[in-house]
């Protein structure tokens, strides 16, 4: 055993460990940990590794399902969408690295999500990302849109993986910490999943990727700490990627697995070699033991401490069969990656570490794994809001608001971002969300089926009322899958929250995960993967509650689809849903009025699933040539972005007894479809949806080039999409 120093109170402050952890740190291992030890246990009880502030949370989320073959806990979720094929998939956070470096932070998350995608034995077929940056006047904010995009399609790009959807919000919320949270969705078939579990003893344990460097060391701490005014210090805690070495070695893993080499594969995550090693030895009930002086190095003089820390990108950790090892070397010298044996899985159930002929580490793996912290942090309810009344705001000229709104930060057309992403490379996308779309649609290849894929929430509703906000980024995602013809079958999240010591901070969390929950079991729509994460604040701000939600359907066959657009001349716009006006935590309200109150619209969500049920079999019954869901901006947002998408105009006609004009135009209420159908199809749809106690009526119709209404609405569609084109561009050239 390397011989110990000694471990001050400062040192354990400086690696994220409070000093009643340490104490544990003692009592498990029963003598002082040594440097290389005290970092092993820093970066696997950080909040990123080791989940200690949400594990109780998290365990209450619906997680089975009749299409789910693996839940959480392992890299990604897989389910189930027919002939012996599987989707993998899941979201996770880039936060700190991308406010601190955007370029590489950015490209490293859409790194890491794939490589947990690939090392299950999926090929990525579809990226998508949700990104949060602060208000538009932020000094940070331009830059860390220009970085954060530029990464994203960088990388994707290089890589060959269609960036396919996503969404961009501007907030002043996150003016100290963005949010980027990158999905991967990959195609597998059932009987080639692969598992991280390093099972049996005496197996040689593989490295295979990229050299080692020291790059990233300690990123999973700095992931698990707020900001404050030095933060840009951390830069060297950033990793840097490399698309191409990334591209070799997916290439290179499908190579291995389509043999029997192969028993366990981790990607090197967060925490690099020591997650990747400890998570696959506690899954497999074993203990590992690796030689470091074999580990490929980039630097020279790496201490042990660095390798074990290090977060260098585009590496992987295998456990191969004995007698196949020559076959391993081979496939990756082929794709000229570095490759090595380190070491061995044994029966002692610890991590032993060599270096230079001594024990520089003997740790048991159970206090690094299952045995980790647990907390059940004190959390406060968020106060309910009272609901607010759209009848006290004056709306006088639809036009001009409706001009303000879609040439807003959170609904202008995102035009600039997703022209940087190769949307269509693969030859599968059927159709892309960037435009305006509810879900994005790719084909299973060589089939007639698709999966259909979004990404959403709303975090103003989340921070008005988490419970109901919870409850909203389920169904949305739930909605905006229907829209598409798809079945929704599962979601991946990635729930962003400031620091979880807070109680307030902590009732947030808790009530998102209430209300997730629910929606997740009302609609049979499981939580198969995900990702927290915590201490998003800077100098004591949090950001707003966010809990992205990742969701996955299926279409069964690609002649029953729809899109937003589609409309065509004399089609019938067709509301499916009951509007009361609901306008408090709106856009309007909070662009328009510049009033941030009130309660956010409640979500009924009986009343979602049975309209969503209904308007699924309306695009499998091939009885409208366009859906949209109403969500933010609410109905003449909805309406007009469908215009949009078709190029064509509409007329609107509010009915007289209808709620107040602001509520009716503008406002959010939940569980609403629009859809353009064929005149011949309204009273067949209406009557068939009032005949099973669904609200439905005909509302407009799209028509010409003027977007038009009963309470004065008049403008060209050019005009509007002008307006819709313009902020983003005039934005970041400014």
């Amino acid at each position: 055993m390397a011989k110990a120093i000694e471990i001050t109170p400062e040192i354990v402050a400086e690696h994220g460990l409070s000093t009643g952890e340490y104490q544990i740190i003692l009592d498990r291992l029963g003598r002082a940990p040594n440097m290389n030890e005290l970092g092993i246990f820093s970066v696997m009880w950080s909040e990123h590794c080791s989940y200690k502030s949400s594990r109780r949370h998290l365990g209450k989320f619906l997680t089975k399902g009749k299409r789910v073959i693996q839940g959480p806990g392992e890299n990604a979720g897989v389910i189930d969408i027919d002939d012996g094929d599987a989707i993998i998939f899941k979201m996770e956070s880039h936060n700190h690295p991308s406010y601190i470096e955007p370029y590489q932070g950015a490209a490293t998350g859409v790194g890491g999500i794939m490589r947990d995608v690939f090392t299950m034995g999926a090929r990525p077929i579809a990226l998508m990302n949700a990104l949060r940056f602060g208000e538009p006047t932020h000094h940070k904010t331009k830059t860390l849109v220009d970085g954060v995009v530029a990464g994203i399609g960088g990388y994707g790009n290089c890589v060959g993986v269609p960036t396919v959807g996503g969404e961009t919000n501007f907030d002043k919320g996150y003016n100290g910490n963005i949010l980027v949270n990158a999905m991967c969705v990959g195609h597998a078939r059932t009987d080639k999943v692969f598992y991280s579990a390093a099972k049996g003893v005496g197996n040689p344990i593989f490295y295979v990727g990229s050299k080692t460097g020291r790059d990233g060391i300690h990123g999973a701490t700095m992931a698990s700490a707020e900001f404050d005014d030095d933060s840009d210090e951390k830069r060297p805690t950033v990793q840097v990627g490399d698309p191409f070495t990334e591209k070799l070695l997916i290439e290179a893993c499908m190579e291995l697995m389509a043999t029997d080499a192969i028993i366990g594969i981790q990607d090197m995550g967060a925490a690099g070699l020591t997650s990747s090693a400890v998570e696959m030895a506690d899954k497999g009930g074993v203990g590992i033991e690796l030689n470091l002086d074999d580990v490929p190095q980039r630097e020279d003089g790496m201490t042990p401490y660095e390798m074990m820390l290090s977060e260098s990108q585009e590496r992987m950790l295998m456990v191969i069969q004995p007698g196949k090892e020559q076959m391993a070397f081979d496939v990756f010298n082929k794709w000229e990656l570095d490759v090595a044996q380190i070491g061995m899985t044994t029966d002692t159930g610890h991590l032993v570490l060599n270096h230079k002929g001594k024990v520089v580490c003997d740790i048991p793996i159970a206090p690094l794994a299952d045995d980790a912290p647990n907390y059940d942090r004190p959390h406060t309810p968020t106060p309910k809001r009272e609901p607010f009344k759209a009848e006290t705001i004056a709306l006088t000229d639809v036009s001009d608001a409706l001009l303000k709104m879609i040439g807003s930060p959170d609904i202008a057309s995102r035009r600039w971002i997703w022209e940087q992403y190769d949307r269509h490379v693969m030859a599968d996308t059927v159709d892309s969300s960037q435009s305006g779309g509810d879900a994005a649609i790719v084909r299973i290849h060589g089939t007639k089926k698709a999966v259909a894929i979004t990404t959403d929430v709303t975090p103003r509703y989340c921070y008005a009322d988490p419970y109901e906000g919870g409850k909203q980024c389920v169904a949305e995602t739930w909605r905006n899958l229907t829209c598409v013809g798809a079945d929704p079958i599962a979601i991946t999240d990635c729930l962003n929250f400031g620091n979880p010591e807070r109680p307030e901070i902590m009732g947030q969390f808790v009530g998102c995960i209430q209300g997730m929950n629910e929606a997740c079991r009302a609609f049979d729509y499981p939580v198969v993967s995900g990702n927290v994460s915590l201490y998003n604040e800077t100098n004591g701000q949090a950001i707003p509650p966010t809990p992205a939600v990742g969701g996955v359907g299926l279409i069964p066959n690609l002649d029953y689809f729809a899109t937003l657009a589609g409309a065509k001349e004399g089609d019938a716009i067709i509301m499916i849903g009951d509007t009361t006006g609901w306008i408090g935590s709106s856009i309007y309200l909070r662009d328009i009025a510049h009033r941030e109150e009130g309660a956010p619209p409640p979500v009924d969500l009986a009343l979602e699933k049975k309209n969503g049920d209904y308007v699924r079999r309306l695009i499998r019954d091939r009885r409208v040539n366009a859906v949209h869901d109403c969500s933010d901006g609410g109905l003449l947002i909805t309406v007009t972005e469908m215009a949009l998408a078709g190029d064509i105009g509409f007329n609107l006609n509010r009915p007289q007894n209808s709620c107040p004009i602001s509520g009716w135009y503008f406002g959010e209420d939940q569980a609403r479809y629009i859809l353009a159908v064929d005149p011949n199809s309204v009273n067949p749809i209406i009557s068939t949806a009032e005949g099973q106690g669904i609200k439905a009526a005909q509302i407009g119709t799209f028509s010409g080039t003027q977007l038009s209404s009963n309470d004065g609405l008049s403008l060209d569609i050019d005009t509007v999409r002008s307006t819709y084109e313009a902020w983003l561009p005039q934005f970041m050239e400014s």
